[in-house]
């Protein structure tokens, strides 16, 4: 078991940021990490609703005029997989970020370490959860709640009903800069309407309320309350100090998020723009 508590964490219960603003955060939170050895747990929202792209995933896949209908945002992640619709209410997110000298080298075992406090603030929450104990077959790969599930890093609940366990919670990792960055979402109701909407094809909204499940249906518990738990199991599980951005941060994520996360050359095309450009 790697230790954690011996080191400087901090958690911070962030409150709703548009979607580059929380992508960029990341990244400054891996600069903080490796340059002054602070590193960062933290509880997040989003707002607006939006969608935030796979790294790789084609932008083509998405329904661009649904998205600015709805006044759902759109962004792309640094990390892989699909697509994933982040409720400004459905969903609640996290992030962590350590040193990667510091954590496992071992990609599966670096999951299992990083999901630690997750898995134990669904069981705070009365949630049965548990890493997906079988594959199971994507529906729709561009979306990450429908495309196939990994025993790996895919979080299902009522983990007695095996190939029948739906999928509560999706977890990544990247790399930037020596530091290691986990991000996940948590589905805390269900928005089968949006979810299925934002993707550019015909799909029922049975497709995901039949693949999926929520701390709502299972739990039936508010969600401030799930926020709360999920951000006491973080600090709990690396004994970090009450935290906030600072002033610093939040600047040089803004900055970031201009000239990357939300610029369209990035959200279509992958393409940072340099430092002082922006289209936004």
């Amino acid at each position: 078991m790697t230790a954690l508590d011996d080191r400087e964490w901090r958690v911070i219960r962030d409150g709703s940021r548009e979607g580059a603003m929380q992508m960029a955060l990341e990244e400054i939170a891996a600069r903080t990490a490796l340059e002054d050895g602070v590193r960062t747990v933290r509880t997040y929202s989003w707002e607006p609703s939006t969608l935030s792209l796979g790294y790789r995933q084609d932008a083509d896949t998405v329904d661009w005029e649904f998205c600015e209908r709805e006044g759902i945002d759109v962004t792309r992640r640094q990390t892989g997989g699909g697509g994933i619709y982040h409720d400004r209410f459905a969903d609640i997110s996290y992030t962590i970020v350590a040193p990667a000298d510091e954590v496992p080298g071992d990609l599966m075992d670096c999951y299992e370490l990083f999901c630690d406090p997750i898995l134990e603030a669904f069981d705070r929450m009365g949630v049965d959860a548990a890493f997906a104990s079988v594959e199971q077959d994507a529906i729709y790969q561009p979306s990450c709640y429908l495309r196939d599930i990994n025993p790996a890093h895919d979080i299902v609940a009522t983990t007695e009903a095996g190939d029948g366990a739906n999928k509560i919670s999706g977890n990544a990792q990247y790399r930037q800069r020596d530091v290691v960055i986990q991000h996940g979402s948590i589905s805390y109701a269900l928005e089968p309407r949006n979810h299925v909407g934002v993707f550019d094809a015909a799909l029922a909204e049975s497709t995901f309320t039949d693949r999926v499940t929520s701390v709502r249906d299972v739990a039936g518990i508010d969600r401030d309350d799930a926020v709360e738990t999920i951000a006491e199991s973080l600090r709990d599980w690396c004994d970090a100090d009450e935290s906030s951005w600072r002033d610093g941060e939040l600047e040089a994520a803004r900055a970031l998020a201009d000239r990357k996360f939300g610029a369209d050359e990035w959200v279509r095309d992958r393409e940072v723009l340099a430092a002082g450009d922006s289209t936004r």
